[in-house]
């Protein structure tokens, strides 16, 4: 009788099937292979070999891509590429932060299956946790909720309050691999602190490693709707200063989230492809501190009544604005904006460094009539859902909203009155480039334009703001009497002192300067404001000489001190995957005014290919001087 076949050893491949796999970079003894791709395994067996026709062996390995991207620029760049940029700033003053995602470096991987077991899922159902493991929807809405600490003990906690005694202030950040090695050297306590653009960054990491193509995407002017009328009310006092919201409503200057690339399965045909999640800890879903996924397609459709918060997501990209004057205890409306909310929204391109403005994949044309349906049918299924709470209303065959009522808090539109047209115009304009240390120089331009005279009284003001549109309390103000002849336009020039803003400013930067204009002998109002990022120079990064695989590299970082004024604690962080095995630390100490140093930083690089190089600079009076250097190593001399 003929023997049977006994396997004495398994090779699995691990270095081959994980180079045509591009897991290599993680690892090349464990086998990491991908979803929908073939791999070769050898089996060695005991006393004789395998003989065909007589032998057979089953191996079974069911592996259903439902996260496939069909474009292989795109698989590099949004599953293989370890940095990017994420878009900061204002609509009027975009600026790329670098971030090193470093999904491939050491121990990541292990850190971010961690990550699913230390989940809540997991904890209350290993078995059912395990099983949905496959699925990129289910996936997704774990990770997004693990990546902030609201619910469990997640990654980072989050702090806009402007106090990080006993954190890491936001800002600081250049890259995921320290947070997230952190958070697994404590034992999984939250790191302190992330902001937005932090949340998004490392659920970029953490979806990028597990195989899922991710993107970070910014959107300037983000509506936060906290009462789901797709409406952000907005208050405002006589000087023009923007009011701590009672509904706690805000345009956040910027807000960042993910796209993840998935199959939706669980939603009509049509709707899979890029899907929004936000790790950032605003509102709940099921419970739970996540948001998403939501179909971008769904979102410029306004199907808001498909799984997960498109509604939220909505709002963020399309919910009107609504301005509020606040004076004698009364409120009185001073216009509605429809093309406020969602501006710029970004992302890094396909291996490039420029930005790739991805608007038109989350609405149609702001004024447009295809983009004002879309806002009527996001409404009417918002309005259906109140109103018979589990029964869906189908848009597509109900009558339209009648376009009545005043109130903020209606789900209605309200009407447009007389008052609407606008015969005086106000607009900022800066004079010189806003360089912080510098002082503001710009000029209020008004335009008549009625064939009547206009007297106005206008009071202007400036404020610091954080980035979710939080505002502090006003440090300059002014008051102008402009007479205006029919369609004559004049200037009021106005200058605010670096010495007067300086101990104002928030980390993120922003200073909001706003007027209010009221015509004599008439009740109606004029606000026009105008937000200003202040600006850093940058760090300069030289790489000196030829960068090889394990040869030595020096690089060379300039720096200065913009301000004039010593700085103090200044410290400079650098990092790279593939260049530095961990984040390099330089204390620097005392900077004096105006001061330029340079520091020359030995390394040897472990990686081949196109890398990055990250470096930030603090002080006691800045936080995020920032600067980044490309770098492409070789294999070999």
């Amino acid at each position: 009788m003929e023997q049977g076949l006994e396997v004495a050893l398994t090779d699995l491949q691990s270095s081959w099937n994980n180079v045509r796999h591009h897991t290599e970079e993680i690892s090349s003894d464990r086998l990491l292979v991908r979803r929908g791709q073939a791999f070769n395994i050898t089996l060695y067996f005991r006393k004789r070999g395998f003989q065909p026709g007589l032998d057979n062996i089953i191996f079974v390995a069911e592996t259903e891509d439902s996260v496939y991207l069909d474009s292989e620029p795109q698989r590099q760049e949004y599953v293989v590429n370890d940095y990017g940029f994420i878009y900061q700033g204002n609509k009027n003053w975009i600026r790329p932060c670098p971030w090193n995602y470093g999904q491939f470096e050491e121990n990541i991987i292990d850190i971010c299956l961690e990550l699913l077991d230390k989940s809540l899922n997991f904890q209350i159902d290993p078995a059912t946790d395990c099983a949905l493991r496959g699925s990129p929807v289910y996936i997704s809405r774990v990770v997004c909720a693990m990546i902030n600490s609201n619910d469990d003990n997640g990654v980072l906690n989050g702090n806009w309050s402007e106090s990080y005694l006993d954190g890491i202030n936001p800002a600081e950040w250049t890259g995921s691999v320290a947070i997230l090695k952190q958070w697994h050297a404590t034992g999984c306590q939250p790191v302190r602190y992330g902001q937005c653009w932090v949340f998004a960054a490392i659920m970029c990491t953490v979806m990028r490693c597990l195989g899922i193509p991710t993107r970070v995407i910014t959107n300037f002017d983000s509506g936060h709707d906290t009462d789901g009328n797709l409406i952000i009310d907005e208050y405002y006092d006589s000087t023009g200063r923007i009011l701590e919201n009672k509904k706690k409503d805000t345009v956040w200057n910027f807000h960042v989230w993910n796209e993840c690339w998935m199959a939706r399965k669980d939603l009509p045909p049509g709707y899979g492809g890029w899907q929004v999640l936000d790790a950032t800890p605003q509102e709940t879903s099921n419970g739970l501190y996540c948001c998403g996924p939501a179909s971008v397609r769904a979102i410029k459709e306004g199907e808001v009544d498909l799984n997960y918060d498109t509604a939220f997501a909505f709002s963020m990209v399309n919910a009107d604005c609504m301005s509020w004057l606040v004076y004698g205890g009364k409120e009185q409306k001073i216009h509605r904006d429809t093309n406020t909310v969602g501006n710029f929204i970004s992302t890094k391109s396909i291996q490039s460094d420029e930005r790739d403005d991805v608007t038109e994949n989350y609405k149609y044309i702001e004024g447009s009539p295809q983009e004002r349906l879309v806002f009527m049918r996001a409404l009417q299924k918002l309005k259906a859902r109140r109103s018979e709470g589990p029964h869906k209303a189908d848009s597509q065959h109900s009558t339209p909203v009648p376009l009545n009522g005043d109130s903020p808090r209606s789900l209605h539109m309200p009407s447009l009155r007389p008052s609407d047209i606008v015969q005086v115009s106000l607009k900022f304009q800066l004079l010189d480039p806003p360089n912080m240390g510098q002082d503001i120089r710009f000029v209020l331009l008004a335009l008549n334009m009625s064939l009547q005279f206009k007297d106005l009284k206008v009071n202007l003001s400036a404020q610091s703001l954080l980035h979710d549109g939080s505002p502090l309390p006003p440090f300059w103000q002014d008051t102008a009497f402009i007479t205006l002849s029919p369609e004559e336009a004049k200037t009021h020039s106005c200058r605010i002192p670096y010495s007067q803003y300086s101990q104002y400013l928030s980390t993120d930067k922003l200073i909001r300067i706003s007027a209010l204009g009221e015509e004599k002998n008439s009740p109606e109002k004029i606000l026009v404001d105008k937000i200003i990022t202040l600006a850093y120079p940058g760090i300069m990064i030289n790489v000196l000489g030829a960068a090889i695989v394990n040869q030595p590299l020096s690089i060379q970082v300039l720096f200065s001190n913009p301000l004039s004024e010593h700085v103090a604690d200044c410290v400079l962080t650098v990092e790279g995957s593939g260049l530095f095995k961990k984040q390099q630390r330089v204390l620097i100490g005392v900077l004096k005014p105006q001061h330029r140093a340079s520091i020359t930083l030995e390394t040897v690089p472990f990686k081949s290919g196109q890398r990055q190089i990250q470096a930030n600079l603090r002080s006691n009076k800045f936080k995020d001087i920032k600067g980044y250097r490309n770098v492409y190593v070789d294999l070999r001399l």
